[in-house]
């Protein structure tokens, strides 16, 4: 048994608790947030054993062996370092970072206190994804990749358009996007960015080209304006699309315009299941150092050539 838990009372933490209470020996034991009548509520309501009152007396639990780190976006390195300082094994909530050398530093530091560190893409782990990828032979050889994500974002409060925390649509929806175009296609040789920008100064839309080894481009839109998914590989022989390809709820994958269909299963399950049996040393970890880092650097050139206006090599 991996005993786990949550820092903070986050909403997401619902999904992640859905899936815990589905996962094979995993059991979430605590939850920490900054304000104990609220820690307290939330164990009581999810029926966690033990609620801390401060993040640090969290990480003080010997009853806990790994934490998730739900924190906006621009705590998420900050916190991750704390945990793994007090030798906590750490999952922590996409997008880790846009800055590539505090993946490294991060990793780093897991590595010399031997504990396990991985980014929360939940839709890797899902076999709807697997099932993707393995049908991309039967299209030919790759060269387009087309990824959308987006929704529409009310209210001018939330966290999502908060600078300071790192807010914005391509690190919202749009790392989902880099992230099945890195799987799709491997590691960008130069990317280009374009965004729009709302009052608060984070990109509402954001818009960017990916260029791989062997003439692969991919291109993706994320945004908070409108509505929309879709992950399509185009190939010399066909394409292959799946319509709800980051939260894969139902199974659907057409490749030639015929229907695929994979039995849905709970991603954040499966997503503890392999984070906590790699902590048990039992299997390989499935998103690791170079994944994160691959997915930072991307994001970082994007953001820096939509604020250059020219195309940025990695």
């Amino acid at each position: 048994m991996t005993n786990w838990g949550l820092l903070s009372t986050a909403n997401i933490n619902r999904l992640v608790l859905e899936g815990a209470r589905l996962a094979d020996r995993v059991e979430v034991v605590a939850v920490g947030s900054r304000d104990r009548a609220r820690a307290e509520a939330f164990a009581r309501e999810h029926s966690i054993p033990r609620a801390h009152g401060s993040y640090d007396a969290l990480l003080a639990d010997d009853g806990v062996d790994a934490v998730y780190i739900p924190l906006p976006n621009s705590l998420h390195h900050e916190w991750t370092l704390r945990a793994l300082e007090a030798g906590k094994h750490v999952l922590c909530e996409k997008p880790y970072t846009r800055h590539a050398a505090e993946v490294e530093e991060a990793f780093d530091l897991a590595e010399r206190n031997g504990l396990v560190l991985s980014e929360a893409f939940m839709w890797r782990h899902n076999p709807q994804t697997k099932r993707f990828v393995e049908l991309l032979p039967e299209i030919g050889e790759l060269q387009t990749v087309r990824a959308t994500f987006g929704f529409r974002l009310r209210g001018e409060t939330n966290v999502r358009l908060i600078g300071d925390l790192n807010g914005g649509a391509l690190m919202d929806v749009g790392c989902y996007c880099v992230s099945g175009a890195r799987l799709l296609a491997g590691e960008p040789e130069r990317v280009q960015g374009e965004e729009v920008s709302g009052p608060s100064g984070v990109d509402l839309r954001f818009t960017g080209m990916l260029r791989f080894s062997g003439d692969v481009v991919a291109e993706f839109t994320c945004s908070f304006t409108h509505d929309h998914q879709g992950l399509e590989a185009i190939g010399s022989e066909g394409a292959v699309f799946a319509a709800d390809p980051w939260h894969s709820k139902d199974g659907l994958i057409l490749l030639n315009g015929r229907e695929e269909r994979v039995r849905p299963e709970n991603s954040y399950k499966l997503e503890l299941e392999n984070v906590s049996a790699a902590i048990r040393g039992e299997s390989p970890l499935l998103l690791g150092r170079d994944d994160a880092r691959g997915q930072a650097r991307t994001i970082e050139a994007l953001y820096e050539s939509a604020a250059q206006g020219v195309p940025v090599s990695l």
